[in-house]
């Protein structure tokens, strides 16, 4: 499956199954070869396990990237669950992002690492991670935006772009015409998330978006496998 040709700004010709043992950087250069960005939420399972077996279901769907996203874990928990989650991502030859913690992301040996607007900054994770490892950036303006570019990141998340429970707590959907504003100022890849409906991605794609981010829309499905196939379709 090709993607579209969009703003590939960030892409190589790195083969996937480097990018998901987190090998092949130093040679093809750093690459954003996925569309569709899988965010975790344990909440929304009644286990660990479910959840994981959720995560697979998607990833047999044709998701390509999972950030685990787990705050409120303590380390040890946390590290276990993202030893885990490479194992899985690394099945699907699927690229494996670790939020804020530098230190696990290195462990595992992920992909990447993504910052919330909280976290040290871009600069600084690439001081500690070096070259090979991708770095996000979650952005709620378009100044936040400009920022996570000139600090250094490799792609960005933009939104809410529209209403969703998750993201309540950073203010009212900024809608497209403030994510074209944002996609339309810097070069980075910036995946639209908040609220993002299979029947909405063709106008988050017009308005500059090179993928979306996702987190109840697929793993809140009842049928998470067939929720990622339709997705994959229609971002295609």
């Amino acid at each position: 499956m090709q993607p579209p040709a969009v703003r590939l700004k960030a892409c190589c010709n790195i083969v996937k199954g480097q990018a998901a043992s987190g090998k092949g950087h130093e040679e093809k250069g750093r690459c954003i070869d996925f569309r569709l960005y899988l965010i975790t939420d344990r909440k929304l399972f009644s286990d660990d396990d479910m959840m994981f077996r959720g995560i697979e279901q998607a990833l047999r769907g044709g998701i390509d990237a999972v950030q685990l996203r787990e705050k409120e874990m303590e380390t040890r928990g946390l590290l276990a669950m993202a030893y885990r989650l490479r194992e899985l991502t690394g099945k699907y030859k699927a690229r494996l992002f670790i939020n804020d913690r530098v230190d696990i992301a290195m462990a595992v040996e992920a992909d990447g690492v993504h910052l919330g607007c909280s976290s040290i900054p871009a600069e600084a994770a690439r001081k500690v991670a070096g070259e090979r490892m991708l770095i996000g950036r979650s952005t709620h303006s378009v100044e936040e935006a400009l920022a996570a570019e000139k600090a250094g990141a490799d792609f960005i998340t933009f939104g809410p772009v529209f209403e969703t429970p998750s993201k309540k707590q950073y203010g009212e959907p900024l809608g497209p015409d403030m994510l074209k504003k944002a996609a339309g100022r810097i070069a980075l890849p910036v995946f639209a998330i908040g609220g993002i409906k299979q029947k909405t991605i063709r106008d988050v794609m017009a308005a500059g978006a090179y993928g979306i981010a996702l987190i109840s829309g697929i793993l809140a499905s009842d049928d998470i496998q067939s929720t990622t196939e339709n997705y994959v379709r229609t971002i295609s």
